[in-house]
């Protein structure tokens, strides 16, 4: 059984979405990011850099060699952990896993910290400062371009076959709506969001505790004082 420390924010859905694809039996350790959850002691213990997800496995794979449950934090390894785990998703090909590695660590170092970015100063920021605004979503819209010219390159998914890469993009994609980016500009991203969006376990991925999301919470002068550091 694996234990996921998660609120559904973009980062959780990543790791809700291949959970889900891989079939492993889950149970979910709430972490309410606007209450603080993630700074409680027990929560740095497996996640020292106070951000979720992470995930505690009770059966780690053999070639760990024993020693009880292993703990693992950060999307990116916790997606590589994963696909070791179970063989999946993942090429065995060693050109094809590099291309796959290259994706994943793309969104992790690129798409997902600037979408993070243009969400605050768009969406959270008690001020609102044009040129923050315009630069974070011009790099936004430069980062489609790049998903869409690979994908006019590969066709169905980011890296050849579906993979781990595809899980940890999608999430962030979902929120182009939210932070008022015209997804139908980059055609091929589009595409391979529709089709991703349908996939059954992509769904419930999207879907997993949906209701914790509380419209504006992350506006309230408390939680945006816990999230981001910052007394409005």
């Amino acid at each position: 059984m694996i234990d996921l420390y998660y609120w559904p924010t973009p980062n959780g859905w990543k790791i809700s979405i291949a959970l889900e694809e891989m079939g492993l039996d889950y149970r979910v350790e709430p972490v309410n990011i606007g209450a603080g959850d993630q700074f409680k002691p027990e929560f740095l213990a497996i996640s020292p850099n106070n951000r979720m997800p992470a995930i505690i496995d009770d059966d780690p794979p053999t070639d760990f060699g024993g020693g009880g449950p292993v703990s693992v934090f950060e999307t990116g390894a916790i997606l590589l952990y994963l696909a070791e785990k179970t063989g999946q998703f993942m090429p065995t090909d060693p050109r094809a896993r590099v291309r796959v590695t290259e994706w994943l660590m793309w969104q992790m170092g690129g798409l997902g910290p600037m979408f993070g970015q243009d969400g605050h100063f768009k969406l959270y920021a008690p001020e609102k400062i044009p040129y923050a605004i315009n630069r974070y979503d011009a790099e936004c819209k430069r980062l489609l371009g790049v998903l869409d010219r690979q994908l006019d390159k590969t066709g169905d998914c980011v890296a050849g076959d579906y993979s781990i890469a595809d899980m940890a993009i999608f999430p962030w994609v979902a929120t182009t709506k939210a932070r008022d980016i015209d997804r139908s500009e980059f055609a091929h991203v589009n595409t391979w969001f529709e089709r991703l969006r349908v996939r059954p376990a992509v769904e419930r991925g999207m879907e997993l505790h949906k209701e914790w999301r509380t419209s504006g919470a992350q506006n309230d002068a408390k939680a945006r004082e816990i999230l981001f550091g910052i007394k409005a």
